[in-house]
């Protein structure tokens, strides 16, 4: 099957399944202009899948907004360096259910049944090529370079978006229902420890978040702080760009060897992970953050095969200073002196980090409010997420945000502790935009209730007009 087979295969598909027709809310007039009843910050696969839904909802009058430029939406081609997805193949996504939609169809109409057969895992580039169809595809309405700066509340269940950047048709947008599909980083911010950048000028570190010129580093040596996957994909990527030696300083004694996210897409965990208690939701994200998820066996073993790699274990960073020009690293096994450190140590999730909340941020409930953890688990990062509903919406700390936060959802990574993996992994999209949609329509459903109450009243269309004309004899 060629691409173009494969795309009216969706069109047929989408035809079976009714896909379109009128869409089912009243719109709404402002003297600002014109009000979309969702916009969805971020065009990233999360985005995208949630763009989808509301479309197969009849939830039209949506739009996608992204900083980046098109086709560069999300990590794939921008700051994320493994060679392969971490996910298994044949695991589901944002094709909500409808296998014309699914990457294995996408990959068979170009490689053929036996191109699938050789994947191991799916190369990263792919996946971006695969976003890239979809949206395509389904023809989603995205605007792209476009930058939510601020999140206003405004009257009568409206949120006033101040946007920057190129392509922004405005400085303002209003919508009624906002999607924070902002990736791994949405949440909050990605961290570098006080150690580091407050002791170092900037041309001496980058985080693995942000673009990092390896040419520039041929022939260097570079240190990286971190455990997790990504450290050693960077490890590898530095290596391939030219590098001469890539140390990565791990505090542990051993590398974890569990992956809690293999466990968790078969158990049902992924699935209904928002049935579960308060209690259980944090005794199992406080589980998560002690293993995290290591670098695949091919990730590591592909490292650990060039000569300029250094593994050291239980070798935690006590001090980092700068000695003639370049950047020295003190942990247990001794000093250490690089031309440039990568910092892999992820992410913290906390609203009071996202300058487009500040409006609001204070308002928000997080889990330290809500729920007090046992001190064998407590841990200070989780208590500052956003606690969030089973539907994936914002809550209030007090009375007076509860109208504020009204219509604000959060589809990101630091919905973590509330929602599980969800909205934060490829395994978990596939049962997360369907419980986001439902939740975003039952909102715009009952804001609009005494219309819809109203006019079902008042309904008096005749439908049933056909007449008796035979006259029956009476026994």
């Amino acid at each position: 099957m060629s691409l173009e087979s494969l795309n009216q295969r969706v069109a047929q598909d989408l035809a079976f399944l009714a896909y379109g027709g009128a869409d089912w809310i009243r719109p709404r007039e402002h003297a600002e202009g014109h009000i979309y009843d969702v916009v969805i910050v971020g065009g990233g696969q999360s985005g995208l899948g949630a763009a989808f839904g509301f479309l197969r909802e009849r939830i039209s009058n949506i739009l996608v907004i992204d900083e980046n430029a098109a086709g560069l939406e999300g990590p794939w081609e921008t700051y994320a360096r493994m060679v392969t997805l971490r996910t298994p193949k044949h695991l589901t996504s944002i094709d909500l259910g409808i296998p014309s939609l699914t990457f294995r169809s996408w990959w068979e109409a170009k490689a053929g049944s036996e191109g699938w057969a050789e994947v191991d895992k799916i190369p990263r580039s792919e996946w971006m090529n695969y976003l890239r169809w979809y949206r395509q595809v389904l023809n989603l309405p995205v605007l792209n370079e476009v930058k939510l700066t601020l999140i206003e509340p405004a009257d009568e269940g409206i949120h006033r978006l101040h946007i920057s950047g190129a392509g922004a048709p405005s400085n303002e947008l209003l919508a009624r229902k906002v999607v924070l599909a902002t990736g791994i980083q949405g949440g909050g911010e990605w961290h570098v420890p006080p150690l580091i950048a407050e002791k170092l000028s900037k041309h001496l570190y980058a985080h693995t978040s942000e673009i990092i010129d390896f040419e520039q580093l041929k022939g260097k040596r570079i240190a990286i702080l971190g455990g997790g996957a990504s450290a050693f994909d960077n490890a590898n990527h530095a290596l391939a760009a030219g590098v001469s030696e890539a140390h990565v300083f791990v505090r542990r004694e051993r590398l974890p060897s569990v992956n809690p996210i293999r466990q968790m897409e078969q158990s049902g965990m992924i699935e209904r992970f928002h049935v579960l208690s308060d209690e259980d939701k944090y005794a199992a994200i406080s589980h998560f953050f002690k293993y995290n998820q290591p670098p695949t066996n091919d990730t590591f073993n592909r490292a650990a095969a060039w000569s300029g790699f250094q593994l050291h274990l239980q070798a935690p960073w006590l001090d980092v200073e700068m000695k003639d020009g370049k950047p020295v690293v003190t942990t247990p096994k001794g000093r250490f002196s690089f031309d440039f450190l990568v910092i892999s140590t992820g992410i913290v999730s906390d609203p009071a980090l996202r300058p487009e909340l500040r409006m609001v941020e204070a308002h928000i409930a997080r889990w330290a409010d809500r729920y007090e953890a046992p001190t064998e688990q407590r841990n200070d990062l989780l208590d500052a997420h956003p606690y969030l509903s089973p539907g994936f919406a914002l809550t209030s700390r007090d009375e007076e945000g509860e109208h504020k936060l009204r219509g604000l959802f959060v589809f990101n990574y630091s919905a973590l502790a509330s929602c599980g993996l969800s909205a934060s992994a490829i395994s978990g999209t596939r049962n997360a935009v369907p419980k986001l949609v439902s939740a975003v329509a039952d909102q715009l459903f009952l804001d609009d209730r005494e219309q819809i109450m109203q006019q079902f009243f008042e309904y008096n269309e005749q439908e049933f007009t056909a007449t008796w004309t035979k006259s029956g004899v009476g026994i």
